[in-house]
């Protein structure tokens, strides 16, 4: 994320490079970097003239590089953009290795390989060495909540904590769609206000009450009927909250509840988590409930209900029946 942001800061400072190979699994940044050169670039005027899109299954390599020898007419750079890029054929990168060998100094060209991380050794050092080359992956889950915070300032938009939390919790770590979110809460929030969890409720369509998040919190905080309740209402809504997702959740948690009770360095605890500080007081007082012991048996418990909602181990059994017992397991520990 951080060559992310200096290739972006580059971008807004209009230091420009003639070749920019984007790649990775995470297309959220591979977006937002080809959106910012189209942004500071393409105006309404070189839009037809000096701004040329192309996709990887359709496109002709000496088409590419012919439009990317052309002198601009408008604007003062050409911009070139081969979206989808990773279905060319691999035989084409060549003709790239050529034209970067001598780039037309006043065209700027994008190669967008989505999904998968390129491959390439000769282009990529050829990239490296004549212009920019970023490869991206999804974030941690431990590294969600941040980055919608971060989003979040980017946006002048405010979001709590437990916001922040409940929405990674509930999207996930697609970040297109966590970013599309906060813009659509940008529209519906007062200026000036905080993003809340009522808010997420409301405009998102998630229980502020009856989450993943919430369930392990009623855990670590030993208030079973409350537990029993989340696990009810995930129950019944298995496509918003899938069963694989929320033994996830309870199985990391255990892990940090364990990392909790080795370290001492109070300063330290938050990052050495990857929680925000806003959270340690919940993880301290859960940690405390439970030895060393208790939370290892837990992490097994979670790990035996996973593989017998898989049907792996054990009977055939229903989701409700298998939460339940894992809940029954966790609370007699």
């Amino acid at each position: 994320m951080q060559a992310f942001n200096a290739l972006l800061s580059k971008i807004k400072q209009e230091q420009f490079s003639p070749f920019y190979l984007l790649s990775g699994t995470e297309s959220y940044y591979i977006d937002a970097i080809t959106d910012a050169l189209v942004d500071q670039l393409v105006t309404e005027q070189s839009r037809d003239f000096d701004f040329t899109v192309f996709y990887g299954k359709d496109a002709v390599t000496s088409e590419i590089i012919e439009t990317a020898k052309r002198y601009p007419m408008v604007a003062s750079y050409n911009l070139v953009i081969i979206k989808e890029a990773q279905a060319m054929h691999h035989s084409c990168w060549n003709d790239f290795i050529l034209y970067l060998e001598n780039p037309t100094p006043q065209t700027i060209v994008v190669f967008c390989f989505k999904n998968k991380e390129f491959k390439s050794k000769k282009l990529y050092n050829v990239a490296a060495r004549v212009g920019e080359v970023l490869t991206v992956k999804p974030l941690f889950e431990n590294q969600l909540s941040k980055w919608i915070s971060d989003e979040a300032k980017k946006l002048n938009i405010t979001i709590s904590p437990d916001a922040a939390m409940l929405l990674s919790e509930y999207i996930g770590s697609n970040l297109s769609a966590l970013h599309n979110q906060l813009l659509k809460l940008k529209l519906v929030v007062k200026n000036g206000d905080t993003i809340t969890p009522d808010h997420i409720e409301y405009y998102v369509g998630i229980s502020k009450e009856f989450n993943s998040f919430e369930l392990q919190k009623a855990i670590g905080l030993g208030q079973l009927s409350k537990a029993f309740q989340i696990v009810q209402h995930l129950n019944r809504n298995l496509k918003s909250h899938p069963m694989v997702l929320t033994l996830s959740t309870l199985h990391n948690y255990f892990q940090k509840l364990l990392l909790l009770k080795g370290l001492s360095n109070s300063a330290n605890l938050p990052r050495a988590l990857g929680i925000n500080p806003y959270f340690i007081r919940d993880y301290q007082t859960a940690a405390a409930r439970f030895s060393m012991k208790q939370i290892t048996q837990a992490m097994r418990y979670v790990l035996d209900a996973d593989l017998k909602s898989k049907g792996i181990i054990g009977k055939s059994s229903s989701p409700q029946q298998i939460m339940e017992e894992l809940l029954l397991k966790l609370f007699t520990l």
